[in-house]
């Protein structure tokens, strides 16, 4: 399966937290991941002077969704044990955020996983990465593809 998956940060060396985000992502799967080029964008949802760098992967492999949401947790929490979000749950600044935007043609709804990401097509630093690396995915839900959704955000931005 290929899992689409997007890194990102906004403190510290950010192109370089993603880095090793991807070094240790190749390490714990024992393969090559294929990379977007880096994405600048705003924070999304809350307030923050310092700008993203996000980069889209994607990863091809067996395991399970539940066993890879693990590892890509444990790779988190190995760059930066602080939380990307506060204890009342909105967003902070973070050294490193790995989210699973995507699985093939999969869906999933559970407590700990939604797949495709529930903000996908609201987020530009998800979908240029994804128009980049598989620009005839479709979302399942909408059937639209990355340069679909890209139109109807800027559209909505007008």
């Amino acid at each position: 399966m290929n899992y689409y998956l997007n890194i990102g940060s906004n403190i510290g060396n950010r192109r370089r937290n993603i880095s090793r985000a991807v070094s240790m992502i190749n390490s714990a799967f024992g393969t090559e991941v294929r990379c977007s080029s880096p994405v600048e964008s705003e924070p999304w949802g809350f307030a923050s002077t310092n700008r993203f760098v996000n980069e889209g992967i994607v990863l091809n492999t067996d395991r399970k969704p539940a066993d890879v949401l693990t590892l890509l947790q444990q790779v988190e929490r190995s760059i930066s044990s602080v939380s990307h979000r506060n204890a009342d749950g909105s967003y902070r600044d973070r050294v490193i955020d790995i989210d699973i935007v995507a699985i093939d043609q999969l869906t999933i709804d559970s407590p700990t996983l939604k797949v495709p990401h529930p903000h996908f097509a609201e987020r530009d630093f998800y979908i240029i990465p994804m128009q980049e690396l598989a620009p005839s995915w479709t979302h399942p839900y909408t059937n639209l593809t990355p340069g679909q959704m890209l139109d109807q955000l800027a559209q909505a931005s007008k």
